[in-house]
């Protein structure tokens, strides 16, 4: 007969509220850092950047740096890399400037050509990608290459302005609590990428890929058809963060989208880290844009020379990939 010993001390479950606790303090500790920065530097200077004014302008000028983010970050979810996102940016500016405001499109079928130029650019990286077995560093960065080449074309190498003051309007002038527009709907693409990612098949898909292609692809999953998506909605959203820019400057500038390429990178890499540690993810790529921000802002208004720009931001990176890295505890990337 088998006997049980009932007089066995029960298993001690001490060690799980504390394994909790680390993990929320891992997933909120970026949000922490942001708020520590907006403490010293208000502490520093408390009547010029603690404003309100303050505040509006760094979310609202940066909502073109968080939604190119939110793009990047799809191909990168499933293991691929899109360095042509700035350039789709530019481009989709460049042909706001140049139909609308040089040619007189008017703004809706100019709109609609700006998104549609992103999503061929978009085709043509899954394309090259996918056919030919490239690795997509390498397509996506002579994509972005040759477009910016036809954007100097189109452009005649000349900064274009007088684009429609309707989406200006659209975009900056009107506010919302005294932050512009563009801020809100950089939030709500935010929002509509986390519950793609959360709570639709194809945004599981889209994880499952990124963790494992070989077996994602014994289980049934379009491998490629997925990875073929995610470059697409890349180079749209990419496009829709150029509209947004030509909302924000009412004019078209052919370099003007080329300095968001790293700051995003850094952005989507230290957005890793946060909220869903060991993925990217729509809101902590916000957070990491605003804290970045913020950390420059910061620096500027101390008296800190133009350069710091390209350190915080070069730093940045380097730092974020590092941390991301010991999320996954340090196991090898694998983007091929």
């Amino acid at each position: 007969m088998t006997t049980i010993d009932v007089s066995a001390k029960p298993v001690k479950t001490k060690s799980l509220p504390r394994f909790a606790l680390k993990q929320e303090g891992e997933r909120f500790a970026l949000v922490g850092a942001w708020l520590l920065l907006i403490v010293i530097f208000g502490i520093l200077m408390p009547d010029s950047f603690l404003s309100w004014r303050n505040f509006s302008t760094m979310f609202g000028s940066q909502a073109v740096l968080v939604v190119l983010t939110l793009g990047i970050i799809i191909p990168l979810t499933s293991g691929d890399f899109d360095l042509s996102g700035a350039s789709t940016l530019t481009m989709s500016t460049m042909l706001i400037g140049v139909l609308n405001a040089r040619e007189g499109w008017p703004l809706a079928p100019t709109l609609v050509i700006a998104l549609a130029a992103g999503v061929i650019i978009g085709a043509v990286n899954a394309f090259f990608v996918l056919y030919f077995r490239i690795h997509s560093l390498i397509v996506t960065l002579g994509v972005g290459t040759f477009v910016n080449g036809l954007i100097l074309w189109i452009s005649n190498s000349q900064t274009i302005s007088g684009v429609s003051m309707s989406l200006v309007e659209s975009v900056i002038i009107n506010r919302l609590f005294g932050i512009p527009l563009a801020f809100f709907y950089a939030l709500i693409l935010a929002a509509v990428i986390w519950y793609a990612l959360e709570y639709t098949i194809a945004g599981r898909r889209l994880l499952f890929v990124g963790r494992g292609r070989e077996v994602s692809r014994l289980n049934g999953i379009a491998v490629d058809k997925v990875r073929a998506i995610s470059f697409i909605l890349s180079g749209l959203i990419a496009a829709l963060a150029g509209i947004f820019y030509a909302g924000m400057t009412g004019s078209a500038d052919p370099l003007s989208g080329l300095n968001l390429l790293l700051p995003a990178f850094a952005a989507a890499f230290l957005g890793a880290t946060t909220i869903s540690p060991g993925r990217f993810n729509a809101f902590g790529a916000v957070i990491s844009v605003y804290f970045l921000v913020t950390g420059i802002t910061g620096l500027t208004m101390l008296g800190a020379d133009a350069y710091v720009q390209n350190l915080f931001y070069g730093g940045a990176l380097v730092i974020a990939v590092a941390l991301s890295q010991l999320v996954r505890n340090r196991q090898p990337q694998e983007f091929s």
